[in-house]
C-alpha cells in the first residue's frame, strides 16, 4: 500500500458501495482501509456484512473481506483513518447534508455519490470531462465550513451521463432545445431482478425525481463560478421523461435538439470523436481513452452490448440523423452503476488527487 492514499467508503454495503469496492480493488493510487454503514452492520467484517446481499457479478474482492464496518455516524473515529471518503448512503436528504459537512469539517475530503448536495452553491457537481474548472469553488466551501483541507465534491445524477457528454461537445453550436427520454435500468433503484420482480416484462413510466433532476443538473454543470458560488446556466431549455425499463445495467436516451447555429452532420461526428476532456490530458486512471464512442450501425447503441464500454467509463452515442421538427436526434448510453455512478466519483477523486485538492493527510 506504499505511496497509496487511504480511502473510506461510506455507505459500502449497498449497491453502490459495492461498486466502489469492486472499482477501488487494486486502484493503483487509492487502496481502501475503513468502510463504514448502518449501525446494523457496524461490528461485522465485511464478508459478513454483505453475505446474501452482495448484487455484483463479480466476487467480493479479498482485501476487504475481513475489513471490519464501521458505524458511519461515528465521524471523527472513521475519519481519523482515512485520506478521503466516498460516500454513497441511504438516508433522508437533510441527514446526508450534516454526515458529510461533518466528515468535511474533520479535514476530510468527501466525494459523494449522494443527490443532497448537487445545489448547494459552493459544492462542485462535476463530470471530470466537461466541468472541471468547477472545483475552483472548494476555496470558498473551505472558508464556510472553517477547513483548511475537508470539502465535499458531488457527482451528477446518473441518467443524464448518457446525453449531456454528447451536447456538451456541441456547446459552441448553442444548443436551444432538448428534449431527452430515458430509459433506465433498476441497478439505478439499487435493486436487481431477485429483489424486483415485478420488474420482469414491464415499464413503469415514472421515477421519482428524475425529471426534475435530468431538466436542471445538465445547467449547473454548464454554469459558471461567480462571487464563490456556481450559477446555472439559462440555456438550453430542456424537457425530460424517465422511465424504469427491465435492464440490469445501462441507461439509455433518446434525444432531440435543435441548435442557434445548426451544425452539418459532419461536424458533429468530427466534434464527438475528437473530444477529450483533463482527465484524458492527465492520463487519470480511470480516465476513458475515447471519452465519446459513436456507432455507424442503425441498431447501436444497445444497452447489453455496449454498456461496458471503456470499462463502463465511456459513453456510447448513434443513430445521428436530421430531424423534421428539431435539428436532429440521437441516442445516447452510459452504464449508470459505473460511470454514472461509483466510477464517475472514483474519477471525481483522480482529478481532485491530480489538481492537488486530496493528500495525504
Amino acid at each position: 500500500m506504499t505511496g497509496k492514499l487511504k480511502v473510506g467508503i461510506v455507505g459500502g454495503t449497498g449497491m453502490v458501495g459495492q461498486r466502489f469496492v469492486e472499482l477501488l480493488d487494486q486502484h493503483p493510487w487509492f487502496q481502501v482501509t475503513a468502510i463504514a454503514a448502518s449501525a446494523s452492520s457496524a461490528g461485522k467484517t465485511y464478508e459478513e456484512a454483505v453475505k446474501g446481499r452482495w448484487k455484483l457479478a463479480t466476487p467480493i474482492p479479498e482485501d476487504v473481506k475481513q475489513i471490519v464496518v464501521q458505524d458511519a455516524s461515528q465521524v471523527e473515529e472513521v475519519a481519523g483513518q482515512v485520506d478521503f471518503v466516498f460516500c454513497a448512503v441511504d438516508m433522508a436528504k437533510n441527514e446526508i447534508k450534516a454526515l458529510e459537512e461533518a466528515y468535511a469539517k474533520t479535514g476530510t475530503p468527501v466525494v459523494s455519490n449522494n443527490s443532497a448536495h448537487r445545489w448547494t452553491p459552493d459544492v462542485p457537481m462535476v463530470i471530470p470531462e466537461i466541468n472541471p474548472s468547477h472545483l475552483e469553488v472548494i476555496a470558498a466551501q473551505r472558508k464556510r465550513l472553517g477547513t483548511e483541507t475537508g470539502f465535499i465534491a458531488v457527482k451528477p445524477n446518473c441518467s443524464i451521463q448518457s446525453y449531456v457528454p454528447a451536447l456538451h461537445a456541441l456547446l459552441d453550436f448553442k444548443p436551444t432545445t432538448v428534449v431527452a427520454s430515458t430509459y433506465q435500468a433498476i441497478s439505478g433503484a439499487g435493486k436487481n431482478f431477485t429483489d424486483w420482480p415485478d420488474m420482469l416484462d414491464n415499464v413503469i413510466p415514472y421515477i421519482g425525481g428524475e425529471e426534475e433532476k435530468s431538466e436542471q443538473e445538465p445547467l449547473r454543470i454548464w454554469g459558471s463560478v461567480e462571487g464563490g458560488e456556481i450559477v446555472k446556466a439559462s440555456a438550453p431549455l430542456i424537457t425530460t421523461q424517465c422511465i424504469r425499463v427491465p435492464v440490469t445495467d445501462g441507461h439509455l436516451a433518446t434525444v432531440f435538439a435543435s441548435f442557434e447555429n445548426k451544425p452539418v452532420k459532419e461536424e458533429i461526428l468530427a466534434r464527438w470523436r475528437q473530444y477529450q476532456g483533463r482527465p484524458q490530458e492527465l492520463g487519470l486512471p480511470s480516465a476513458p481513452k475515447q471519452f465519446i464512442t459513436y456507432f455507424e450501425e442503425e441498431n447501436r447503441p444497445q444497452t447489453k452490448l455496449d454498456r461496458d464500454i471503456e470499462r463502463g467509463m465511456g459513453v456510447s452515442v448513434g443513430r445521428l440523423r436530421e430531424d423534421s421538427v428539431y435539428d436532429y436526434k440521437f441516442v445516447g448510453l452510459s452504464h449508470n452503476t459505473v460511470r454514472g455512478a461509483a466510477g464517475g466519483a472514483v474519477l471525481i477523486a483522480e482529478l481532485l488527487k491530480a489538481e492537488g485538492y486530496i493528500q495525504a493527510k
